[in-house]
């Protein structure tokens, strides 16, 4: 166990994803709650000269507070475990599968785990599939570059923005039911929130637009699709091998939830869900980013 009070800890954020303001967000969070706990930390913007940085600030341990490609997608992992740093959240294995939406649901349904039905496809490649559907690119996050697609005058524009971020994009059966989400916390599930856009489709404007969404803890949800959802978050976890803290989001459709993303660096300010579950059961922010700062390990 690392006596990580006597440790130098680089808060790891920023970094060169479409998701780089909402990670400065929360990099600088919990940098200040770290500090606020008494621990010597330092905020770490990062770019192609990490490693030199993380050796000339001899950081010791690494806090992930990184969002999208580069940093949620096991690279940065990666380079941590050669460089011997140990590092909170999911190992390099997990964090490129939950990253990468096709390898994601490929996996979820070779698991038997529900997810909407969908096909992935490259540049170039046709489709026939029924209305209506998500278009999303593979490797973001943050609802970027995802389009809610009614009519088939809108599918040309939906896969022109999706392809804007990715060379693979993932059409997924779009399903009309209660979206909600499920943290987990050092193996600890949190409970679940149910997200309610006050107009329309839960994208970027709804999720970070202050008003624009209601988050319901309690999630006033039947228990056994609670029970249920929180079976599916802890499958999830334990076969993509991750750790720390951990968001899955699903929809709810006729009792069943469908898994629609998994999160391995979900966002960390105070106003987010993770956060808002935590606060739920009587913690802190504060002690929401030691807890997973406990969780720090190379995962060799």
């Amino acid at each position: 166990m690392l006596d990580l009070k006597k440790k130098k800890i680089g808060v790891l954020m920023g970094g060169k994803s479409s998701e780089r303001e909402i990670s400065l967000r929360t990099g600088l969070a919990v940098d200040s709650a770290l500090k606020r706990k008494g621990y010597l930390s330092e905020p770490i913007d990062v770019n192609e000269n990490l490693p030199e940085v993380l050796r000339k600030k001899r950081i010791e341990v690494a806090y992930i507070a990184l969002h999208g490609r580069w940093g949620e997608d096991g690279t940065v992992q990666g380079l941590l475990e050669l460089m011997g740093i140990p590092y909170t959240g999911s190992g390099v294995l997990g964090s490129s599968i939950s990253m990468d939406k096709a390898m994601m649901k490929r996996l979820l349904q070779a698991i038997g785990i529900p997810t909407p039905s969908y096909v992935i496809r490259k540049k170039g490649e046709s489709f026939d599939f029924p209305l209506p559907f998500v278009v999303k690119p593979a490797n973001e996050g943050s609802t970027i570059g995802v389009s809610l697609v009614r009519k088939e005058t809108e599918i040309e524009e939906a896969k022109e923005r999706a392809f804007r971020y990715d060379r693979k994009i993932v059409i997924e059966e779009y399903i009309e039911g209660d979206e909600i989400t499920v943290g987990i916390v050092n193996g600890r599930k949190l409970p679940v929130i149910k997200i309610k856009p006050r107009v329309g489709f839960y994208n970027y404007e709804a999720k970070y637009t202050p008003g624009m969404t209601e988050y319901l803890i309690p999630s006033g949800m039947d228990p056994e699709i609670e029970e249920i959802a929180w079976d599916l978050a802890l499958r999830i976890y334990d076969i993509f091998e991750l750790s720390g803290c951990v968001r899955i989001d699903m929809i709810v459709r006729e009792r069943t939830p469908y898994v629609i993303d998994v999160n391995t660096s979900p966002g960390m300010t105070e106003t987010s869900l993770v956060p808002k579950a935590w606060n739920y059961i009587g913690g802190t922010f504060d002690d929401l980013v030691e807890e997973i700062l406990k969780g720090a390990s190379l995962k060799l």
